[in-house]
């Protein structure tokens, strides 16, 4: 096994530093999000402050956990239920007064049969989160 890391581009999101951050520090906020997820890909979301559980295909059941906030800059994510354990990083930093950047990081330990599997999917799906996450109104 080795520690794999995936990073998204970084996309710029039109709102200042400290309101994405209070948006995506609380879990509750993906209330507002739902309806831009594909609705063929994931199933049964459920979520609180702390948490956020979702079956994804071909993925299956996947629980992620607030582990630390770093105001404003840094929320990280471990997996409590997951086929493959990963952490997630989402991390902000200020573009201008009223623009952030913003960068998704997923560090799993993956043996190389795995890796080669799930490398694709992994890479792509921290994109559309990451391309989701701009379309959102803070």
């Amino acid at each position: 096994m080795s520690l794999s890391t995936f990073e998204s581009s970084i996309k710029l999101i039109e709102a200042p530093q400290q309101r994405v951050y209070d948006m995506l520090s609380d879990l509750n906020n993906l209330e507002r999000v739902k309806d831009k997820l594909p609705a063929d890909k994931i199933e049964d979301l459920s979520f609180d402050r702390d948490s956020v559980s979702v079956s994804v295909q071909p993925v299956g059941s996947l629980t992620l956990r607030v582990v630390e906030r770093e105001e404003p800059k840094t929320i990280k994510f471990e997996t409590a239920n997951s086929p493959i354990p990963f952490n997630l990083w989402v991390q902000l930093l200020p573009a201008s007064e009223t623009a952030t950047k913003m960068k998704l990081t997923v560090k799993a330990e993956l043996n190389p049969f795995i890796r080669g599997m799930v490398a694709g999917p992994i890479q792509q799906g921290l994109e559309k989160i990451a391309e989701a996450l701009t379309m959102v109104q803070y």
